[in-house]
């Protein structure tokens, strides 16, 4: 499984919605669509700033990311943003790979 942070800026509409149903409410539908694809919900905050949630979410592969984050925005409910996020393990991966780089400009 992958880990990703879902984040989201609610439209007009989906501030309506989360007036009359709750946060609560909220909570348990994004639980199910990340389950539907095969994922799990390790946190759910609603917050203060540039986006109104941020979620992280185990998702078994980039494909069902997308596939939740294009069903909410195409919801018209909220916007979102994805990012993928990595164990201190994937970056340890990462920095010990080896190869040859040309800068631009070089």
């Amino acid at each position: 499984m992958s880990k990703y942070l879902v984040r989201a800026t609610y439209t007009a509409e989906g501030v309506r919605g989360l007036q009359k149903k709750g946060g609560t409410a909220r909570v348990e539908a994004v639980r199910n669509a990340v389950a539907k694809l095969g994922g799990e919900v390790e946190s759910f905050y609603f917050a203060f700033g540039d986006y109104d949630t941020y979620v992280v979410v185990d998702l078994p592969d980039n494909a069902s990311a997308a596939s939740l984050g294009l069903a909410v925005s195409g919801s018209g409910g909220a916007r979102t943003g994805t990012v993928v996020l990595l164990t201190p393990a994937e970056v340890d991966d990462a920095v010990s790979k080896e190869f040859d780089y040309q800068a631009p400009g070089d």
